[in-house]
C-alpha cells in the first residue's frame, strides 16, 4: 500500500485520530491553565484570554477539552482493547472447539445481547462502587458480545480452510491453531471492527458520563462537560456544544478510517477473485 492511494477522508479522520491523542498525551504541556483551575467567571465567552471561553465554575473550556481527551481516549480505548481480548479469545476458542463449547457460549451471548446495553450498564454501575476500573471492566463486557459475534463469523470461515485442517492433522493445540492460524487471516475485518468499537466506546462513555456515571466530576471528560453545561443552553450559551462536538468530530473522523479500511478489504477480496 502506498501513501498517495489513502483517500482524503481516511487521511481527514487520520489527522483528527492523531490530534486527538496529541492532546491527551501532551496535556499537562500544552493546555494553557490546570484542569480544574477557577480562571475566571462562569460562562465568559471566547476572547484572546478564554479561547473557548469558560465553563459553568469558571474554568477554561479549552483546558477541560484538551485534559478531557486524556480521560475519553484513555477509558474508551481501555475498554476496546479489553473487550476484544476477551470477545475474539471466546469466539474463536468456540469456533475451534465447536460442539458443546460452542454452544454454550454462543447462547450465553444471545442472551446477554438480548439486554439492553445502557440499562443494562446504568443498574450495574449503579449498584457497584464508582471506580474507573469498574466503568472499563463493564463497557468492555457489554461490548465484548458484539465482538464475540463477529469473531465467530470470521473464524468459522477460516477454520475449515486446508492450512488449519492440517494444522490439526499435525496435532497442534487449540491455542497454536487460534493465534497461528486463524487469528494472522483475519486481522482486516477485525481491525475495522475494532475502530468501530471503538466509536461506539467514546459515545457510550460519554452517555454514562452525561448520565451521572462514567466519568465522576471534577475529573474532565467531554460527556461529563455537556453535562455540567447543558444548562447554559437556555441562556443562549455554547459551551455545551463545544464538547459535544468534540465527540461527534472524533466519531467522524474513526468512521472515515474504517471505511476506508473495509473498502480496501473489499477490493483486496475482489482483486483475489478475479485472478
Amino acid at each position: 500500500m502506498r501513501l498517495r492511494e489513502i483517500p482524503l477522508t481516511a487521511w481527514i479522520g487520520i489527522f483528527g485520530i492523531l490530534l486527538a491523542f496529541f492532546c491527551a498525551i501532551f496535556a499537562p504541556l500544552i493546555a494553557p491553565h490546570g484542569e480544574r483551575e477557577i480562571v475566571g467567571d462562569i460562562w465568559l465567552a471566547a476572547d484572546s484570554q478564554y479561547w473557548l471561553g469558560t465553563d459553568n465554575l469558571g474554568r477554561d473550556l479549552l483546558s477541560r477539552l484538551i485534559f478531557g481527551a486524556r480521560t475519553t481516549l484513555f477509558v474508551a480505548l481501555a475498554a476496546s482493547v479489553l473487550s476484544f481480548s476477551i470477545g475474539i479469545f471466546l469466539s474463536f476458542t468456540a469456533a475451534v472447539s465447536r460442539g458443546i463449547i460452542d454452544q454454550t457460549l454462543s447462547r450465553f451471548n444471545d442472551l446477554m445481547m438480548s439486554i439492553p446495553t445502557l440499562i443494562f450498564a446504568l443498574v450495574v454501575l449503579a449498584v457497584l462502587p464508582q471506580s474507573l476500573w469498574i466503568l472499563i471492566v463493564v463497557m468492555a463486557v457489554l461490548d465484548s458480545t458484539r465482538v464475540y459475534r463477529l469473531g465467530r463469523a470470521v473464524a468459522l470461515d477460516v477454520a475449515v480452510m486446508e492450512f488449519v485442517e492440517a494444522a490439526k492433522l499435525r496435532g497442534e493445540g487449540k491455542m497454536w491453531i487460534i493465534f497461528r492460524e486463524i487469528l494472522p487471516n483475519t486481522l482486516t475485518p477485525l481491525l475495522a471492527e475494532f475502530g468501530l468499537r471503538f466509536a461506539f466506546s467514546i459515545l457510550f462513555l460519554s452517555t454514562l458520563s452525561f448520565l451521572g456515571l462514567g466519568i465522576q466530576p471534577p475529573a474532565a471528560d467531554w460527556g461529563g462537560m455537556v453535562k455540567d453545561n447543558k444548562d447554559g443552553i437556555i441562556f443562549g450559551i455554547s459551551a455545551a456544544l463545544i464538547p459535544g462536538g468534540a465527540i461527534a468530530a472524533l466519531a467522524i473522523c474513526v468512521n472515515m478510517v474504517v471505511d476506508w479500511l473495509l473498502k480496501r478489504t473489499s477490493s483486496l477480496k475482489g482483486g483475489r477473485g478475479d485472478g
